[in-house]
């Protein structure tokens, strides 16, 4: 009897099955990093369109376009662009938080009469 009892204590004292259980435990968070990789919008093994904005209408902006397997990184520089062109209309936001665009009228097209 007393030769089972020092077998036992033996495998309780162990140190292989301590690094064992760190195996597992390794195991487990290197398949929920896989999960997290596979339902990130910005995952590189989708093909799929995906625009993400970082820190918007802050200096350090970002922005992430993903077109398939392409991804472009565009960083805002902080000056004020200008160019060349016309108002093509007015947008306004509702109570809800949603935007409506109007276009403007072309000011050379005749108005059409109401039948």
């Amino acid at each position: 009897m007393s030769r089972l009892r020092l077998m036992e204590d033996l495998e309780g004292d162990d140190p292989i099955l301590s690094v064992v259980n760190l195996i597992d435990v390794f195991l487990v968070v290197i398949a929920a990093l896989l999960l997290a990789v596979a339902g990130s919008a910005v995952n590189p093994f989708s093909s799929e369109s995906v625009t993400v904005i970082k820190n918007p209408g802050k200096d350090n902006m970002e922005i992430v376009v993903k077109d398939g397997h392409k991804i472009d990184r565009y960083k805002a520089s902080g000056e004020i662009g200008e160019g060349q062109g016309a108002k093509a209309g007015v947008a306004y936001r509702l109570k809800d938080g949603s935007m409506v665009y109007v276009p403007e009228a072309d000011s050379q097209a005749q108005p059409q009469p109401n039948p």
